[in-house]
């Protein structure tokens, strides 16, 4: 398929693709679907070979938001029976974040729901960055508490945190039809506070949210411009109670496309698969490892996602392995250093899964009780 040929020639060389490649992605059939797999496989691969960063939310400040973001749970006038709760004190917030490295999470990400933070708000998020950062050596920690103001990134980067969450979203000109209580101008400010600052910067995207092709494709180029470090794609997760609870637009196949589409345009850059992976993907999770360099282990603010321990059995089986914290995320050119890429090509055939432990085999293999035979009815 030309198409993909000459995106992963334009991948490699970390040149961007036009506009209309990025939307021909997003049209390609599903008989096409796994084609399109390999072939961003092959841009991941060049820059990140075959290493998964782990991600851990600590919902540092839960529901009650004065915003009226349409997707969020936690939106004003939201009816979702989601927890509701104030600042977590900095001791808990630190042994619910030890949970999620001592399940291989590489970055710890501390999340506030509110329109911004205050300043009092940022000591008490810096006592918790120190809390963490004193119990687990080489862990990252990334802030996500809203709109900044001056100063305020600043702030957070003396007290050692390493980067700073804010998502566009949708394409900045739908963005008022999701949210009224601030504008896209203001979520590229922050992004740009915290980047001025000398933190990471991390922004992505919700997809399934009603929006269009071309939606998805302005706020992937937006996100490009502004050249973050790592791009989470969120797929909508319909609360019931928010005003998107019927918004059911997305197909395992589509959210592949979708994540395709993204490794295309920010080729060399950690793109995250994110919240409503389990939702949307389900039995397909495994397909978006060749798409993605990240992941969210385990929970998410507001809902469950999948056990963490069937996430790092997900990444052994599918031949990928678990980043550690002795290893830089980004390649060399992004960071300054001066080795070569985590390059894999050629493709190199992937590391064998470890043959499970006897509990486990145990586990795997059920005997049927059930059916022909028996009382029960069968499993049909």
């Amino acid at each position: 398929m030309d198409l993909l040929n000459t995106l992963v020639d334009k991948g490699l060389r970390r040149e961007v693709p036009s506009r209309d490649e990025a939307l021909a992605v997003l049209a390609t059939s599903d008989d096409e679907l796994l084609d399109v797999v390999a072939a961003a496989g092959k841009v991941r691969r060049q820059w990140f070979g075959r290493r998964v960063k782990l991600n851990y939310l600590v919902n540092l400040k839960s529901g009650l938001c004065p915003e009226d973001c349409s997707y969020c749970s936690q939106r004003l006038g939201s009816k979702a029976e989601i927890l509701k709760y104030t600042w977590l004190k900095p001791g808990d917030a630190a042994e619910a974040a030890a949970a999620g490295v001592a399940g291989g999470a590489k970055r710890v990400c501390l999340v506030a729901s509110g329109r911004g933070p205050t300043d009092r708000d940022v000591d008490r998020v810096s006592e918790t960055i120190s809390a963490i950062k004193e119990q687990n050596e080489g862990v990252e920690v990334c802030a996500c508490l809203g709109l900044l103001t001056d100063g305020q990134a600043g702030r957070l980067h003396a007290a050692g945190a390493d980067a700073y969450n804010h998502n566009l979203n949708t394409s900045e000109a739908t963005y008022g039809d999701i949210c009224t209580t601030h504008d896209f101008a203001d979520r590229i400010a922050t992004v740009q506070q915290a980047q001025a600052a000398g933190l990471s910067a991390c922004s992505g995207l919700i997809a399934g949210m009603g929006e269009s092709d071309a939606d998805l494709v302005d706020v992937v180029y937006a996100l490009r411009e502004l050249d973050p470090d790592s791009v989470p794609v969120n797929f909508l997760i319909p609360f019931e109670g928010t005003p998107l609870a019927e918004e059911w637009n997305l197909t395992p196949q589509r959210a592949l496309r979708i994540l395709a589409m993204v490794r295309f345009v920010c080729p060399d850059v950690e793109v995250r698969l994110a919240g409503g992976r389990e939702v949307h993907l389900r039995s397909m999770q495994p397909l978006a490892l060749h798409l993605v360099n990240s992941l969210f282990l385990g929970d998410y603010l507001t809902s469950e996602g999948q056990a963490g321990k069937d996430d790092l059995a997900m990444i052994a089986d599918a031949g990928f392995e678990v980043e550690g914290t002795d290893t830089t995320t980004l390649p060399p050119h992004r960071t300054g250093a001066a080795a070569a890429p985590a390059a894999d090509p050629a493709g190199t055939p992937p590391v064998p899964a470890p043959a499970p432990d006897e509990a486990t085999r145990q586990g795997l293999v059920a005997v049927r009780r059930r059916g022909a035979g028996t009382d029960l009815p069968p499993n049909a």
